[in-house]
């Protein structure tokens, strides 16, 4: 018996997919028919090989669970979200104009600060801030770029409205989970890249190594550029290794990295010191150098920021580049837009309540039961309330917390998240998802991934979709309704192994077609 799209329903809230119980949206619809003609006994024959294809390619997550770090597959459900090429133009053009604004910030706030001046930002929020650096006061990145990756987290809510939800500046991670969700689909739904015009995702490590290249303070040369990890205990080592593995650069920990007398970075080899002029770092600010932070970090390089601040290396992102990654700082973004690049923001924020302010404050307490509350500078899903779900005592607790610390908390309310049919175990069923997209800088260019990571909360009725807490992912498909489909091809050649040191890289890390 094929699947009956009939009985899907998904009252109450947009659905990706569908319009209405039977009728397929545009981009979905050679989607929905190929998948209708499936048994669910076709269907599940497809997740298991789905299943198995990720155990052997090796894609993993770690979790930190009472005490121990837990690698546990990557959960993937294999019917894909999709989105038309046209509603996606927009989108792009929305991120390149907030990732615009956002560099323009970071580096006024460490500069002129004419921002707070012109009391378009307000100084205490700065003053206030756990990511605002000292250390990067006065300094200038190459082409004035500081958040030279960007991954946004989008929502859209009940009436089809696309929403920035939040900004990831810090360390963004996510995106080698992109690229591996189009290679698990293209082995287990092969036929259907064949009969629909779906946008390829697989360039962007070729785009991150462009990128990455024109930051180097020594043009006109071949580049050595490293990826600083710390190390095969962290939960995003796997992609750590991946992206190493795609781009052919050095994957190092802080131990295989010095600075020189003359402020210069090297790499030690058994060749003897080679000088690394890129440094993408996957570490938090904080434990990047024991001389100008953390003093007890083993991570960092002592001497990294010196060797920065007098352009003898790039970081990427920058350090301080964290300032514009706060959910306070996050209010202000649609202001920003006007202020630095004169146009009206193409993609709306979530109404925020910042409860720094008394007003605020006062309207975020009188209505827990109805808002989402979130702390400032928390990722993950951790630390948050989702008042309408919440006790009565898990309320009141906030309430304390947000009276005792009032900037650290801001407050948005509980949209109705789009629904996409997920494959559960009671059968093809709605679930609640966003979208993390990941945008390139580089100065003279901005590049955007033409979708982005899907992440579902698996849970039925959950709105939180971290994997870390129960969530999975989708494949994004954005597809050119005018175009011709995109050649079925699945590369299931070995990666070429060149240039990576540090920890053998996973199985995953390949060349995707």
């Amino acid at each position: 018996m094929a699947i009956d799209w009939q009985h899907y329903r998904c009252t109450g809230y947009f659905d990706e997919l569908f319009e209405s119980p039977g009728t397929p949206r545009a981009a979905a619809h050679d989607l929905t028919r190929y998948l209708g003609e499936l048994s669910p006994a076709e269907l599940s024959e497809r997740r298991l090989a789905a299943d198995l294809a990720i155990k052997v390619m090796g894609v993993t997550f770690t979790v930190y669970s009472e005490g121990r770090n837990v690698d546990r597959s990557w959960p993937f459900d294999i019917i894909p979200r999709t989105i038309a090429r046209s509603e996606w133009i927009r989108t792009d053009l929305g991120l390149q104009q907030r990732v615009r604004a956002l560099n323009h910030f970071i580096q006024d706030v460490y500069g002129d600060q004419k921002i707070i001046k012109d009391r378009v930002f307000p100084a205490s929020l700065l003053k206030e801030s756990a990511n605002f650096r000292k250390q990067c006061i006065g300094m200038r990145p190459r082409h004035g770029v500081w958040a030279h990756i960007c991954g946004s987290d989008l929502v859209r809510d009940i009436d089809g409205t696309l929403y920035v939800l939040e900004d990831n500046l810090r360390v963004p991670s996510g995106v080698s989970y992109m690229v591996e969700n189009r290679l698990v689909t293209k082995r287990v739904f092969p036929e259907l890249f064949q009969t629909s015009s779906i946008l390829p995702v697989d360039d962007y490590p070729a785009q991150l190594y462009d990128m990455l290249s024109a930051m180097s303070p020594r043009p006109g040369s071949r580049p050595t550029i490293a990826l600083l990890t710390p190390g095969i205990y962290n939960s995003a080592y796997f992609e750590h290794s991946w992206l190493a593995q795609q781009m052919g650069i050095e994957l190092v920990e802080g131990s295989d990295l010095l600075v020189d007398d003359d402020d210069c970075v090297y790499m030690r080899t058994v060749s003897g010191p080679k000088r690394v002029d890129v440094i993408y770092r996957r570490i938090d600010d904080l434990f990047l150098d024991p001389e100008a932070f953390h003093p007890d970090s083993l991570l960092g390089v002592p001497g990294l920021m010196r060797a920065w601040v007098k352009n003898k290396v790039a970081l990427v992102n920058a350090p301080g580049a964290g300032v514009a990654d706060d959910k306070a700082v996050y209010a202000f973004v649609p202001k920003m837009i006007r202020y630095y690049l004169g146009e009206d923001p193409i993609l709306p924020n979530v109404p925020t309540w910042l409860c720094m302010r008394k007003k605020e404050r006062e309207h975020v307490l009188a209505n827990l039961d109805k808002l989402v509350v979130k702390p400032a500078n928390e990722s993950g899903g951790y630390g948050m309330l989702i008042g309408p779900r919440a006790s009565r005592s898990e309320r009141a607790k906030f309430a304390e917390l947000i009276k005792a610390n009032p900037r650290n908390y801001i407050a948005q309310p509980t949209l109705s998240l789009s629904t996409a049919p997920t494959l559960t175990e009671d059968g093809i069923e709605p679930r609640h998802l966003d979208l993390r997209p990941f945008i390139l800088s580089r100065g003279d260019s901005v590049y955007v991934t033409t979708g982005g990571l899907t992440r579902v909360a698996m849970n039925k009725g959950s709105l939180v979709v971290n994997s870390s807490q129960g969530g999975g992912a989708k494949d994004t498909w954005i597809v050119d309704l005018d175009s011709e489909p995109e050649a079925a091809v699945v590369n299931t050649k070995p990666a070429r192994k060149r240039g990576v040191r540090g920890k053998r890289p996973p199985a995953a890390a390949r060349r995707v077609a």
